[in-house]
């Protein structure tokens, strides 16, 4: 056996004093074992291991991408997070956040903007009232959104919600009501509708609506029904319009018939607070 040359092609380029007869497998200099980066096929060199990361694509993380994606339920989230945000500002002690939401009957014809700014506000004492409502929206609003696009969900959602508080206003004598639950049951409607539609089995969502329907007629509940069935009621004849008008040479229609249904709700309301 003989001995290797003792060269300074024999020690590690950036050590001088250690000697090594590894070599980097993409510039070929020697480098020593704490110089060397195990690659797919032998080591790299501290520099060319730099200059393989400067030169690889970037690749942007999976939930940015997904926020970024044209198919990324960007509404539903939205609502999800506004109403976590207000609930939070509601608990703080002292906060007039509740008072100045939520939707008082009696106040309709002076502050009329509380039949929507309800459905964003929840009851304080307990984060079930949020968390029940915020789970129906994460498992019915992505599918519905994508299902009729970003626009016409968040106007399906405000014209249930609305059709809920107007028949709070129509069915009830005063009491003062708050949290989305008007507004979620309009996506339970048109999610219905949309099966139908096309064929899809509607028995489990049925029983969903009957149950959370029944519950609102439980004594103790405390549970505004008369939103419930508001909500129901204006979210299936939205999905309906939506269907019906589907063509793309449809759309000034689609407008104008859902137009009409929100001016329909504000004249009921007017005509409500009218008679007393």
């Amino acid at each position: 056996m003989t001995s290797a040359p003792n060269t300074s092609a024999n020690f590690c380029y950036r050590h001088p004093d250690r000697q090594s007869y590894i070599l980097c497998q993409r510039c070929g200099r020697t480098i020593c074992p704490q110089c060397q980066t195990q690659a797919a096929v032998g080591v790299h060199c501290p520099e060319c291991v730099r200059e393989g990361r400067a030169g690889a694509p970037r690749t942007k993380p999976q939930l940015l991408t997904r926020l970024r994606s044209r198919d990324a339920p960007l509404v539903t989230w939205s609502l999800i997070a506004l109403c976590v945000i207000i609930w939070l500002l509601q608990i703080v002690p002292g906060s007039p956040v509740t008072t100045a939401l939520v939707y008082f009957p009696q106040l309709t014809a002076i502050e009329p903007w509380r039949m929507i700014t309800s459905l964003f506000v929840h009851s304080q004492g307990s984060i079930l009232h949020l968390g029940l409502n915020m789970v129906s929206l994460f498992l019915f609003g992505p599918m519905l959104e994508h299902a009729v696009g970003r626009v016409r969900f968040l106007v399906l959602y405000l014209l249930s919600g609305l059709g809920g508080s107007v028949a709070v206003l129509l069915l009830t004598s005063g009491t003062p009501v708050l949290g989305a639950s008007g507004a979620i049951f309009g996506l339970l409607g048109a999610f219905f509708v949309i099966q139908r539609k096309f064929g899809g089995n509607t028995t489990g969502l049925l029983v969903i609506i009957g149950l959370n329907l029944v519950a609102g007629f439980w004594p103790g509940t405390n549970i505004s029904w008369q939103a419930h069935v508001g909500g129901l009621i204006v979210g299936a004849a939205v999905a309906f319009v939506y269907l019906r008008t589907r063509g793309r040479q449809q759309r000034t229609l689609q407008i104008i018939i859902v137009t009409g249904v929100f001016i329909a709700l504000v004249g009921i309301t007017a005509v409500r607070v009218l008679i007393g």
